[in-house]
C-alpha cells in the first residue's frame, strides 16, 4: 500500500538516523554495534591483507630456527605424512648408541688422540631432499651390506676429512681447521678418508652384530652427490647423524639407511630390547614340554579291521564267530585317536594281554607349513 510504503521511507530517513562516527544507537544488539564500531574505524573493510614473511614460513611448515627433531606443520608435515617415523623402530636407537661407544674407542686408537663420538639425532628423510641438502664439498661411501643385498650411503663433511688429516699426519691442534675451497680432494686425503670410513663401519658391523650378521664395504667413494643415488628421490630413509670431536677440531659424519635396506631385519628392529622374541616364550615353551610329557593318553592296540554289510551287523546273536584273516603272528597296530603310531607284536604276561614294539614310531604328517596355512584360512575369514 502507499501509504505504508511512505511510512517506512520516513522511518528509514538518512537525515534522522545517526552518523557511523556517532556511535551505535543504544537499541541496537551489541554484536551489530562493534560491527559498525569497525567500519567506523576503517577495521572492518574487505581490503586484502599481505601475509609476511614469518606468517607465510609459519603457514607452510618452515622454520630456519627449528631443530631436526621438532615436530613439523602445516604443508610441510602434510608432504612428509607418508614417511615412517624412526620412533617405531626402538632398537635402532639402541644400535647405533652402541656404535657411537665402539667409534669412541676404534678412532682414539685410529688417531692416538682424544676423540669423543656423540649422537646429534636420528630423524626420517627423503632421500632427494637429503641429497640436495649435503654441503659441499664433502666425501660421498656408496656401502653395501652384503647380507641385505642393499646399499646405503655414508657422508664425511670437509671439516672433519680436514680435521682427521691434521691429526694423522701431525699438523698442530692451535686453532680450527682449515677448510680448502675449490680443489678436489687429493689421493692421499682420499685414503685416509677411505681408511676412516672402514673403521665407522666395522663398529656399525659390531653394533648390529647382536641382532644380525651383516657385513658393510665400500663400493665407491664419490664427491659429487648427483653420482651417489642409491634410491628414488621419493624413498624414505632413515638418516644418522654423528658428531665427531677432538679437542677443538672436528665434523661431522652422517648416516644413510633407506628404509628398503633396513627391512630384512625390520621384525629385530621392533623390539624394545635385545634379544626380544616375538609370539615366542622360553619359558612357556618348557613348561608346555613338561606338560606334554607327563601328558596320559590312551592307545589302542588294533588287531585286524573287516568291512560286514549292515545286515549282518544287525543279524549278529550270541555265539557267533567273525573270522580274521590274522595269524598269531601277525602284528597289529597302535593307534591313538585317528593318528597311527607303529606296529607291534602282540602277547601276553600272565594274564594279561600285551604288545612289544618292534619299530620306530611313524613320522607325524602334519607340519608347520598345516598350521601356517590354517592360520592364513583365519585371517582370510
Amino acid at each position: 500500500m502507499p501509504g505504508d510504503q511512505d511510512k517506512l521511507s520516513d522511518d528509514w530517513d538518512p537525515g534522522v538516523a545517526p552518523a557511523i562516527g556517532d556511535g551505535p544507537p543504544e537499541d541496537i544488539p551489541p554484536e551489530w554495534a562493534a560491527m559498525l564500531a569497525e567500519d567506523a574505524n576503517g577495521e572492518g573493510t574487505n581490503t586484502d591483507r599481505v601475509l609476511n614473511q614469518d606468517e607465510i614460513d609459519s603457514l607452510l611448515g618452515f622454520d630456519p630456527n627449528a631443530s631436526s627433531s621438532q615436530e613439523l606443520t602445516g604443508v610441510q608435515a602434510l608432504i612428509n605424512s607418508a614417511l615412517v617415523s624412526y620412533e617405531r623402530l626402538p632398537m635402532l636407537e639402541i644400535v647405533f648408541d652402541r656404535m657411537v661407544r665402539l667409534s669412541t674407542t676404534s678412532l682414539r686408537n685410529f688417531t692416538s688422540d682424544n676423540v669423543e663420538v656423540a649422537l646429534d639425532s636420528i630423524s626420517s628423510v627423503r632421500f632427494g631432499d637429503y641429497l640436495n641438502s649435503i654441503p659441499l664439498p664433502a666425501i660421498l661411501s656408496v656401502i653395501k651390506a652384503e647380507e641385505w643385498d642393499n646399499f646405503g650411503l655414508l657422508t664425511v663433511d670437509s671439516s672433519l676429512i680436514y680435521s682427521m688429516i691434521d691429526v694423522l699426519l701431525g699438523g698442530r691442534r692451535v686453532g680450527a681447521a682449515i677448510r680448502v675451497e675449490g680443489r678436489p680432494y687429493t689421493t692421499i686425503e682420499m685414503t685416509l678418508a677411505r681408511r676412516m670410513i672402514e673403521v665407522i663401519l666395522e663398529d656399525t658391523r659390531k653394533a648390529f652384530e647382536p641382532l644380525t650378521e651383516v657385513t658393510f664395504k665400500i663400493e665407491r667413494l664419490e664427491t659429487n652427490p648427483r653420482f651417489a643415488a642409491i634410491s628414488r628421490p621419493a624413498n624414505a630413509a632413515i638418516l644418522i647423524e654423528l658428531r665427531i670431536e677432538m679437542d677443538d677440531r672436528g665434523g661431522k659424519i652422517e648416516i644413510l639407511l633407506p628404509y628398503a635396506t633396513i627391512e630384512p631385519i625390520r621384525e629385530q628392529l621392533l623390539q624394545m630390547y635385545m634379544g626380544e622374541k616375538f609370539g615366542r616364550d622360553p619359558i612357556w615353551e618348557g613348561h608346555l614340554a613338561t606338560e606334554i610329557y607327563s601328558a596320559d593318553v590312551e592307545i589302542d592296540a588294533i588287531l585286524h579291521e573287516v568291512d560286514l554289510p549292515l545286515s549282518r551287523v544287525l543279524s549278529l546273536k550270541p555265539g557267533d564267530t567273525v573270522m580274521f584273516d590274522r595269524s598269531p603272528t601277525d602284528p597289529v597296530r597302535l593307534r591313538c585317536g585317528d593318528i597311527e603310531l607303529t606296529q607291534a607284536i602282540m602277547g601276553h604276561i600272565g594274564e594279561h594281554v600285551s604288545v612289544r614294539v618292534n619299530r620306530p614310531l611313524n613320522p607325524p604328517k602334519v607340519t608347520m607349513a598345516a598350521f601356517e596355512a590354517l592360520d592364513e584360512q583365519r585371517e582370510a575369514r
